[in-house]
């Protein structure tokens, strides 16, 4: 997936999102999304990059456990054809779930 297919499906989401944080200050009233790509992983053939994927991390933050939102959103991954792992954590100090989907794209 292109960033802009990214950015797309971000919208279809139709949370507030950005990539990596939202600037200090600006952080929407949960919930709302993250995104960014943590990792490239290439595969090498010749001494060159023959063929290049990244890996994608979607963070869902809500102030409250959300299933029918985690449902849509793993619908609309699964609509896109794209396999994730998902796990989740409390964040004590912001007092928000934090739900990860990683994959590769």
């Amino acid at each position: 997936m292109t960033h802009t297919e990214i950015i797309e499906m971000m919208e279809e989401i139709g949370l507030p999102y950005a990539y990596d944080h939202f600037a200090e200050g600006e952080s929407p009233k949960p919930p709302f999304i993250c995104f960014l790509y943590p990792v490239a992983q290439n595969f090498g053939a010749d001494n060159v990059v023959y063929y290049s994927c990244n890996d994608l991390d979607i963070e869902l933050y809500t102030d409250e456990k959300n299933p029918s939102l985690e449902s849509e959103i793993e619908e609309i991954l699964t609509g896109h054809e794209l396999y994730y792992d998902k796990s989740e954590v409390w964040i004590e100090s912001e007092k928000l779930y934090e739900v990860l989907y990683s994959l590769t794209t």
